[in-house]
């Protein structure tokens, strides 16, 4: 038995016919999970000093486990397709490289670090915090958006270098119209920073505000900037999120015209393609929607052919 190929199918989404993956994986879901909340509740000081003891032992264990995934992932990584390779360093290598590699090592790197370094324990809660993002490995919609994220990486910057742009012409304008009345705000330009982010972002929390009239029209101006420059981050994202749902979609009908390539969709075909759906974040409906579709068009596509040579039935015979 090839035990690094078992171990990648019972860590890998997606084996959802194999019932000791799916247990592996909805117990390592409510680990992520009870480690979130043992870290909310360690926040309260009452709660963490009559607790002390079990939070430490439940984060060893937790840390222990969490270990032994990484490892088991990086060790099987090989076995996977888009990290196979003949120099199985590199292989793994490439996956460890991955944003969710790195997110499974940041989620245990804090407390190995810990042993040999002093740290804030608030910094220490907060830092744990990230063990969070391992459930997006679980969920498609917090894939999607990584995935989103990564494919919009470019544009994205782009809007953040406009924004900081706006951010530095805001803080300086409200500096030179406000700066002699309000010293104590707008004395200089970083402390007039905190109102051009407010601004900006159209919160107006009020803590802060021009007097002067010309402060107030340039106040109107930037927000009036700031609705429009806010969107930009917001557009990118939904159309990076229209166009994944898109290529998702595109995917599931390609692996569904592959299996139909024998003509029948039997019981493992269906398996395989109820895991792709949840790997993908597909609609149950909408997945057999489509697969309704394609075995329509390939039942039509029989009936209006000849089975023996091939030729359309509705052709006119050649004279």
């Amino acid at each position: 038995m090839n035990y690094r190929k078992r171990a990648a199918e019972l860590l890998e989404q997606g084996h959802y016919n194999d019932r000791p993956s799916r247990v592996l994986n909805l117990l390592l879901i409510v680990l992520i999970s009870l480690n979130v909340v043992a870290i909310i509740l360690g926040s309260e000081s009452d709660f963490y000093d009559r607790h002390k003891q079990a939070l430490w032992a439940f984060e060893v264990f937790s840390v222990l486990v969490f270990t032994i995934e990484y490892l088991a992932r990086v060790w099987s990584a090989v076995d996977l397709e888009e990290f196979g390779d003949k120099r199985p360093i590199l292989g793994r290598l490439r996956y460890m490289l991955t944003p969710m590699a790195l997110i499974d090592l940041l989620a245990i790197l804090p407390f190995y670090l810990s042993l040999y370094l002093s740290f804030d324990l608030r910094f220490l809660r907060v830092v744990r915090m990230l063990r969070l993002l391992k459930l997006t490995r679980y969920s498609p919609a917090l894939g999607a958006l990584l995935d989103v994220i990564q494919q919009e990486a470019d544009a994205l910057l782009a809007a953040f270098v406009v924004l900081l742009l706006m951010l530095v012409f805001s803080a300086s304008g409200i500096y030179l119209l406000e700066g002699e009345i309000q010293p104590e705000t707008f004395g200089s330009i970083p402390s007039s920073m905190w109102w051009a982010i407010v601004t900006l972002t159209t919160v107006g929390y009020g803590d802060v505000v021009p007097i002067t009239t010309g402060g107030k029209v340039f106040a109107g101006m930037i927000g009036l900037i700031g609705i429009g420059m806010i969107a930009v981050p917001a557009a990118i994202l939904a159309s990076g999120f229209a166009e994944c749902i898109h290529e998702r979609r595109r995917k599931y009908v390609e692996r569904i015209h592959v299996l139909l390539s024998d003509g029948i969709l039997d019981e493992r075909d269906r398996w395989h393609l109820e895991g792709l759906r949840r790997d993908l974040g597909l609609r149950s409906d909408e997945a057999l929607q489509l697969i309704q579709g394609m075995l329509d068009e390939a039942r039509q596509s029989r009936l209006s052919h000849c089975p023996h040579c091939g030729e359309h039935l509705d052709d006119e015979p050649t004279p």
